[in-house]
C-alpha cells in the first residue's frame, strides 16, 4: 500500500496539482492586497471617504463603535457588510483571471489544433518499389 501511495503521490498531474495549490495561494493573497490596499481606498474615497472594511452592523453588544476592530475587541456581534463587498471583489478579480488563463489556453489549444501535421514519409518498401518501377520505366525497350 506504500509502494502505491508513493507511485501516487510522485505521478506528474499530482506533482502539478500542487504546485497549482500553492501558486493560487500566493495569488489569492496578492488579489486580496489588490482590493484591500489599492482598490478599495479609491473607491471609498470616490464615496466620501467610506473604508469598507468599517461598514459593519452591531446586531448585540453596548452603544456605537467607530471601527470594526473596535466592536470584535468589545465582544460584539457584528454583521460585517464590508468585509464581505471586499471579498466579493476579490473573488471577482479572481474568477476574471482565471477566465483570462483559460481563453488563453484554449486558443493555443485552437492554434495546436489548426496546424496541419505533416503527411507521414512513406514505408521502406514503397520507396524501394518507386526506385524498381522507375528504373523498369527508363530501360530501353526491346
Amino acid at each position: 500500500m506504500l509502494k502505491e501511495f508513493k507511485e501516487f503521490a510522485v505521478r506528474g498531474n499530482v506533482v502539478d496539482m500542487a504546485v497549482g495549490i500553492i501558486i493560487g495561494g500566493a495569488f489569492g493573497t496578492i488579489v486580496s492586497s489588490l482590493v484591500n490596499d489599492v482598490l478599495m481606498p479609491p473607491i471609498g474615497l470616490l464615496l466620501g471617504g467610506v473604508d469598507f472594511t468599517d461598514i459593519f452592523l452591531v446586531l448585540k453588544g453596548e452603544g456605537p463603535y467607530a471601527s470594526l476592530t473596535e466592536a470584535t475587541a468589545a465582544g460584539a456581534v457584528t454583521l460585517n457588510a464590508g468585509v464581505f463587498v471586499n471579498n466579493v471583489v476579490s473573488f471577482l478579480i479572481v474568477a476574471f483571471a482565471v477566465f483570462l488563463l483559460v481563453k488563453a489556453i484554449n486558443r493555443l489549444r485552437r492554434q495546436q489544433v489548426e496546424s496541419p501535421t505533416p503527411p507521414a514519409p512513406p514505408p521502406e518498401e514503397v520507396l524501394l518499389l518507386r526506385e524498381i518501377r522507375d528504373h523498369l520505366a527508363s530501360r530501353p525497350k526491346e
